[in-house]
């Protein structure tokens, strides 16, 4: 069951929306090994906005995803791809299928 979740909004600087979409679809690979992450989606919200939107059981399984190899490699990037910095909201989860 998933209680609570992240929603993080992210602004690609001009000409780095691929490698932000790029950077997005690499993520996969580094959250199957977080047992607490159950669901994560890479999205685009539109020609320049993107987004990551994670489930988890609990805050430790929120708090560790935090502390993982997404986020780390996140703001590594962050500074080459983002016109901003990243919008980070803690989400309660109220329904889910």
């Amino acid at each position: 069951m998933v209680n609570v979740g992240l929603l993080v909004r992210l602004e690609a600087k001009p000409g780095k929306e691929q490698a932000v979409a790029d950077f997005l679809r690499s993520g996969l690979p580094l959250v199957q090994d977080e047992p607490e992450t159950i669901n994560w989606y890479g999205i685009q919200l539109g020609p320049s906005t993107f987004g990551i939107f994670d489930t988890f059981p609990d805050e430790a399984g929120r708090k560790a995803h935090l502390g993982g190899k997404v986020a780390e490699a996140l703001m590594a990037n962050a500074g080459e791809l983002l016109a901003t910095d990243p919008v980070i909201e803690m989400v309660d989860i109220l329904a889910s299928k």
